[in-house]
């Protein structure tokens, strides 16, 4: 890639800065103090349901209690995003969300909080985050002009808040109180659904048609399909997520804990943590011409995340690593969202992002559960340097595909680059590597 096609924006003059845009300083104050609330949530979830004696296999209950509701009702989501706008369904979840908190708080305070009543509000909670997702890569065409910028925005708060949110629960919880923590989480979403409640007012492409929700989900399910570039990169994500991020975050922690001690571990988290704060900078500078083939050359630094466990290396060289790991998959968030929100129509594209969401996540669980027997059978660092080679080879796999690697800045770069390379479009192959 020449320097040309990186810096391809300079020629045609960068659209306004989106924190000139009031509407995006709204959104981007309600996402970050969401994220800030999902990041204290584990901690706090783990103290309460430990604090209530019910152990390690009560944590994975309540996770999971939170977790599926997540993956069966994303789609519907993206569908009621569509139909009644994001906004509408975003703030609903919010307010749901900080009832099902408080209403864990009062629980914790008031009685002895019983298991089944934690995931029971977890799953309240869960549900009403399957309905906040899809909504949210609808409204950034909206509240942005440069929909890159403003991703590399929002990723770069995503990293922040990841960082703090563990560390303020921490803190609660350690000089306040548990039941405190979930009333400052709760506050965190009554925040953020005042912050989304003046974007009603947007004016969006409503699904005004009569259709029932299977004909809308079919919908959704077209547009899907029907972008080999979009479809191929959510299968190749699905079989990433199956045997990198599935075994890389247990099995990595394990075995970094083993190797530099928990503080050791630590400090490598917030590295990595770094990079991704970096990576998001790039992603506000650097414009290429062919966003997911860069992005995708970004991802190669992540298969550094496993391989550095795997092989022993030492506090610095692995804390390096951790840092372009976290560079390169947060460029690559930057460039696949920005692709997506450029090319779908915004009137399907709550529908298409549940789809991108629910391919995308459904997978990890099942890499993870499958971790700990792979690590019995084989070692963990096998595991992980397995995984390390088929995020290499995935990767790969993901460039050799003609729609992914032709994909232009905007659908006009792309319709002009398919009529300039027709032999190209005619040969597209589904991606072999998954079906997920």
């Amino acid at each position: 890639m020449t320097m040309d096609e990186v810096t391809a924006q300079q020629e045609q003059g960068s659209p306004p800065s989106p924190w000139r845009s009031s509407r995006f300083r709204l959104f981007f104050t309600a996402r970050s103090t969401s994220l800030l609330a999902d990041g204290m949530l584990m901690v706090s979830l783990t103290t309460a349901v430990l604090g209530a004696g019910y152990g390690a296999a009560g944590v994975g209950y309540a996770l999971a209690a939170w977790m599926a509701p997540i993956v069966l009702l994303v789609l519907f989501g993206g569908v009621l995003a569509d139909r009644f706008t994001p906004q509408v369904m975003m703030v609903g979840a919010d307010v749901v969300r900080m009832v099902a908190m408080l209403a864990l708080a009062v629980l914790l305070i008031a009685t002895d909080i019983r298991l089944w009543q934690i995931m029971a509000l977890l799953a309240l909670s869960g549900a009403a985050t399957a309905m906040f997702q899809p909504g949210l890569a609808s409204l950034v065409p909206q509240v942005a002009e440069d929909i890159q910028r403003a991703n590399a925005l929002l990723r770069i708060s995503e990293a922040i808040c990841t960082l703090l949110g563990p560390g303020v629960a921490g803190l609660l919880v350690a000089y306040w109180d548990v039941a405190g923590s979930f009333v400052v989480i709760a506050a965190a979403y009554a925040l953020s659904a005042l912050g989304l409640a003046p974007l009603r007012r947007l004016s969006t492409a409503k699904d005004e048609s009569d259709d029932p929700m299977w004909q809308r989900l079919a919908t959704g399910w077209h547009e899907f399909r029907s972008r080999s570039w979009l479809w191929g990169v959510i299968a190749v994500w699905a079989v990433y997520g199956l045997f990198v991020f599935g075994p890389a975050l247990p099995l990595g922690a394990a075995l970094l804990t083993e190797q530099h001690g928990a503080g050791g571990y630590g400090w490598i988290a917030s590295a990595d943590g770094a990079g991704t704060i970096i990576g998001g900078l790039l992603g506000m500078r650097v414009r290429p011409r062919r966003p997911l083939v860069a992005g995708a050359c970004a991802m190669f630094f992540f298969a550094l995340n496993p391989l550095a466990p795997a092989l022993g290396w030492s506090f610095t060289v692995t804390a390096l690593t951790g840092v372009v790991a976290g560079c390169g998959f947060a460029f690559w968030g930057v460039m696949w969202a920005t692709s997506v929100q450029s090319h779908i129509p915004l009137a399907v594209l709550s529908r298409v992002s549940a789809y991108d969401v629910a391919g995308s996540i459904m997978v990890i669980p099942l890499g993870r559960a499958l971790a700990g027997p792979a690590a019995d059978a084989f070692g963990a660092d096998r595991v992980l340097l397995f995984s390390s080679v088929m995020g290499i080879a995935l990767i790969g796999v993901m460039l050799a595909v003609p729609a992914i690697r032709a994909l232009g800045r905007s659908p006009k770069e792309a319709s002009e680059q398919s009529e300039a390379s027709p032999k190209d479009s005619s040969k597209e192959t589904p991606v072999a590597v998954a079906d997920a």
